[in-house]
């Protein structure tokens, strides 16, 4: 037991490359964690970080203490998943985190049928529509939508998604249909966190700078905006698709249209995937395929 001592704090510093996002990920208070390293140091007689104000690093010889010491976690973490497959139950603490409206139209209900399937999980659920760091923040997986751009993150497509520009009926009796996206500048563009429109022309992706009387980060205002005729939107289908289907908005500019973007499960690089989430993200993947557009 002495020998173990400090290591899984110098392993979660070395790999959040803070103090203090390591001692939020354990759980532990920062002072914690610096005793628990400095006696390691000591233990070990070599100084395995260099520390700075910004920036905490491994010595070289703290890097080849960090491979044998991930090689041994790894391969407990790999006896403890092997104990969980024969007990076939996940058990344990969940900490998850999705964009706000997908998170309370899609995920969640699907999070809570999986708790009915397994009680013994807890399930904490950060709703936003920042994008956090999931290392930092502790989190087992994020629900993310449409491009990504993290390389350090593992990710697993669930489903897709289809953004539609469109308009109601009567706006576009009003200002005329667009056929084109040099006319979008003539047209009312209810505009949401990006100014930027994507499209797809002669094969080629087009980025066109949109504006108009209304900018709003909820995609609830802008689809009630566009419904009551106050202008065009860009919109994701689970948005729009009823309307589309009932024609109290009307797709246009289908010929421009953006191919399907995914939408993502991600998790840390250097963190396997636990039995219990890999259950929870082949759950999500199989009843989000099945919403309906």
């Amino acid at each position: 037991m002495f020998l173990w001592e400090g290591v899984t704090e110098f392993v979660a510093v070395a790999e959040a490359e803070s103090f203090t996002a390591a001692a939020k990920q354990l759980g532990i208070s920062t002072a914690q964690v610096s005793r628990q390293i400095s006696a390691l140091e000591n233990r070990l007689n070599t100084k395995l970080f260099y520390r700075t104000t910004r920036k905490v690093a491994v010595t070289e010889e703290g890097g080849i203490y960090y491979r044998h010491c991930r090689q041994i976690m790894d391969s407990l973490a790999e006896a403890e998943r092997a104990i969980s497959d024969r007990r076939g139950t996940p058990q344990g603490s969940l900490k998850l985190t999705a964009p706000v409206m997908y998170g309370e139209q899609y995920v969640m209900p699907l999070i809570n049928d999986f708790m009915l399937q397994y009680p013994e999980l807890d399930v904490t659920m950060d709703l936003t529509n920042q994008t956090v760091d999931l290392v930092e923040g502790g989190f087992d997986l994020a629900i993310r939508l449409g491009r990504l751009t993290n390389s350090t993150m593992m990710a697993k497509k669930l489903t897709t998604r289809m953004q539609y520009v469109c308009a109601a009926p009567g706006y576009l009796e009003k200002y005329g249909v667009p056929h084109s996206l040099s006319e979008l500048r003539h047209h009312n563009c209810l505009v949401g966190n990006f100014d930027h429109w994507r499209f797809q022309e002669a094969g080629r992706e087009r980025s066109v700078r949109v504006s108009g009387s209304l900018r709003c980060s909820s995609g609830h205002a802008l689809r009630d905006a566009a419904l009551k005729g106050i202008g065009v939107v860009q919109l994701p289908d689970y948005y729009v698709s009823d309307d589309l289907e009932s024609g109290a908005l009307i797709s246009i500019l289908e010929h421009m249209q953006e191919p399907e973007e995914g939408i993502w499960a991600l998790y840390p690089h250097n963190r396997h995937l636990s039995p219990k989430v890999r259950l929870l993200v082949d759950f999500l993947a199989d009843n989000l395929q099945h919403k309906p557009r």
